[in-house]
């Protein structure tokens, strides 16, 4: 049996007008379905353990409701605290969006040491919508930044706007210039459509909609 751990956000507000944040809903609900309906294990660590915030949760999206009904929902509440876990025991890291991540995970040490290590061992890292910030600032053992030359999407500007996500009252930066600043070779589609892209080991989806198909792409490659 494959083990993946779901690395989530322990902040719930975000920007200068302190807007609710956390874990988008649907980015953990859609990908857990996809895993464990294949055999596939789940753990959850956040940042501080225990039971992280979110936003978006919609009843009428079946998967959705499904999970927070059930003992997913409940594990995912009493999650591990990420600098208690070994995470060299597991075959893929699963990084779900949301804007707390934009806030606790861009330079957090553990974060960067738990993805240098999956990546350099050749294990699996996935990444949905705002989940790609973790990626961010990541050196590895050659001194290299871990996005240089890399094919990589991630929620884009044209959605910032679409959904009013401000520079300062709401984000902190824009997702897809960091990453390009960071050597990364963006891709996207349309505004929320489904898109995801494999680069090695490395698989990232750009919004909400490519949540499910970020796990068919970790799948594949596990399988």
């Amino acid at each position: 049996m494959k083990h993946i751990l779901f690395i989530v956000t322990s902040t719930n507000v975000t920007g200068t007008g302190n807007h609710a944040a956390g874990y988008e809903f649907s980015e953990i609900a859609d990908p857990y379905f996809e895993f464990v309906n294949k055999g596939f294990a789940i753990d959850f660590a956040s940042i501080l353990g225990g039971e992280p915030p979110y936003v978006g949760y919609d009843p009428k999206q079946q998967t959705s409701k499904e999970f927070i009904e059930g003992n997913g929902f409940k594990r995912l509440n009493f999650s591990h605290k990420l600098s208690d876990i070994d995470v060299s025991a597991y075959d893929a890291i699963f990084f779900p969006g949301g804007l707390g991540l934009m806030t606790d995970m861009v330079d957090e040490p553990r974060v960067k040491e738990t993805i240098k290590n999956t990546y350099e061992n050749n294990k699996i890292i996935g990444a949905v919508c705002h989940g790609p910030a973790a990626l961010l600032n990541v050196t590895l053992s050659d001194g290299s930044n871990l996005l240089e030359g890399k094919k990589i999407n991630s929620f884009t500007e044209a959605e910032e706007k679409i959904d009013g996500h401000t520079l300062g009252d709401v984000i902190p930066f824009m997702l897809d210039e960091e990453l390009i600043k960071q050597g990364a070779m963006f891709y996207h589609s349309k505004p929320f459509e489904p898109y995801v892209i494999v680069d090695d080991n490395i698989v990232t989806g750009q919004n909400p909609a490519s949540a499910s198909g970020v796990a068919k792409k970790m799948i594949e490659l596990l399988t």
